[in-house]
């Protein structure tokens, strides 16, 4: 069980949707409540088929905000002040149509405005069908929302009030607090706050012509959810990313690139930094000379293609200097003898600490959703377990702002 000191005082935001897992609400209200915290709660159209608004406001001891159209609601709070006067957002139970609706950025009823229209962080707890939960649909929203910053718990799997089984049960209330509580906490963990981090991300793209490139199939999701890991824990990232179909991870200011010249400029713009994570796969090398018109067939056969070196931008930060900062991490991804090429493209680069993975064909790295990497810094190798890239992303984070922690000690 988490650690529930962090909950006295807090303000939570509870948008209760229609679903028959409404009836936990109100016990997760009262589980609030006796640690602290004050709650006001959003009761949707549906959700008031499934609790009453009276219910609701005897444990909240507050208004029941139900209405976007109230005179008095709006006039004595308003949407927006309420989607913004609490520290956490936590819709449970989180229908498949209001995520549906989250996700399109749909402001149709309170609940879904208040949603949008707040700048505070959100958990969700979905509540559904087993086949709804699993529906690509909704799988594709939860990936979605989950991308833009939004938190999850659950569900869980179980039997449901249709008597199917499998996953789409809401969490427990205590569930639902422990992962509040443990929120709170990490927020207020915020170790690299005051650090400036460089975080490189996807492919790079070199044109050969005004319609074709040299790429790679970087989908940058890990470098993505190491931008967002970093800032998680205070610092104040700068995410310089190639092509990707991933959306801007919340709390990082990010330049959009093309090509590994491009990236090293934008990089070379955010120094001084603390910390630079080159976790990009950047083309190694780029036409010289890129036609400024579309090669055409004629019969000649191919183009003869020069190609020339890209700057190398990991060992452009690496290299000593005033503005290097004090932690440079490499990626190196290998398809074959991974620890061998990794420990010497550390020595060779002069970064600091070299992230390795494997992505010979089937291990489905590029492109997946999961990550099997090796830490390789100076006293030696630590190898992880498969894990998603956002656990991959939050242990690196972390061992960054211990490296951090010791070399204050040591001072």
């Amino acid at each position: 069980m988490a650690d529930h000191a962090s909950l006295a005082g807090k303000r939570v935001l509870l948008v209760i949707a229609g679903g028959i897992a409404a009836y936990k609400s109100l016990e997760l209200i009262r589980r609030l409540r006796e640690r602290g915290v004050t709650v006001r709660a959003v009761l949707t159209e549906a959700g008031a088929r499934f609790v009453t608004p009276l219910s609701v406001q005897a444990l909240t001891e507050d208004t029941v905000y139900r209405d976007l159209w109230s005179l008095t609601d709006e006039s004595e709070m308003g949407h927006i002040r309420l989607s913004r006067e609490a520290d956490l957002l936590v819709v449970a139970p989180a229908t498949a149509n209001l995520l549906a609706r989250m996700a399109a950025g749909m402001a149709d009823d309170l609940a879904a405005t208040v949603l949008l229209a707040t700048d505070k962080p959100v958990l969700v707890a979905p509540a559904m069908n087993v086949r709804m939960w699993q529906h690509a649909a909704t799988q594709a929203n939860m990936a979605l929302l989950e991308s833009r910053g939004v938190l999850r718990v659950g569900p869980n799997e179980g039997v449901m009030a249709c008597n199917e089984y499998g996953p789409g049960r809401m969490a427990e209330p205590m569930e639902i607090v422990d992962a509040i509580a443990g929120f709170f906490a990490q927020a207020s963990h915020r170790p690299l706050a005051g650090r400036r981090a460089i975080v490189t991300s996807g492919p790079t793209h070199e044109p050969i012509d005004p319609v074709r490139y040299i790429a790679n199939r970087s989908s940058g999701k890990q470098g993505h959810a190491i931008a967002a890991a970093l800032a998680t824990l205070g610092a104040e990232v700068t995410l310089v990313s190639g092509p990707t179909r991933l959306p801007d991870p919340a709390g990082c200011r990010v330049t959009h690139i093309e090509t590994a010249r491009e990236m090293l400029a934008a990089c070379e713009a955010a120094l001084p930094a603390d910390i630079a994570v080159c976790a990009a796969a950047v083309a190694d090398w780029r036409v010289d000379g890129a036609s400024d018109r579309k090669l055409k067939k004629d019969g000649g056969g191919p183009p003869a293609l020069a190609l020339t070196e890209n700057p190398d931008i990991l060992a452009t930060l690496s290299r000593p200097g005033d503005r290097r900062p004090a932690l440079v991490v490499g990626f190196a991804a290998e398809t074959g003898d991974v620890l061998a090429y990794a420990t010497a493209k550390r020595a060779r680069k002069g970064c600091d600490w070299i992230v390795a993975n494997d992505v010979s064909p089937g291990t489905g790295t590029f492109g997946g959703s999961d990550n099997t990497v090796h830490l390789i810094r100076a006293d030696g190798v630590e190898s992880w377990p498969t894990m998603a890239k956002d656990a991959v992303a939050s242990r690196l984070a972390q061992a960054v702002a211990e490296h951090f922690t010791e070399t204050l000690k040591a001072k």
